[in-house]
């Protein structure tokens, strides 16, 4: 069970650095050009799933 808990903390880690990536690069591009309204909803998505995971992550610790 110590390795699929292993891969899972791999996966959660890759899967929070790629959302970090795709939130700066849409952030970039809102600097050059206004964002579609697909692009906003995956901006504000992404920044409110940090969030959340911000949340369970020091509730996980917490608790």
């Amino acid at each position: 069970m110590n390795i699929l808990e292993n891969i899972n903390n791999a996966s959660q880690l890759l899967l929070v650095i790629s959302a970090f990536c795709f939130y700066m690069y849409l952030k970039r591009i809102k600097l050059t050009r206004k964002l579609t309204s697909f692009e906003i909803t995956l901006y504000i998505i992404s920044q409110l799933a940090y969030i959340l995971w911000g949340i369970t992550l020091i509730a996980k610790i917490w608790g």
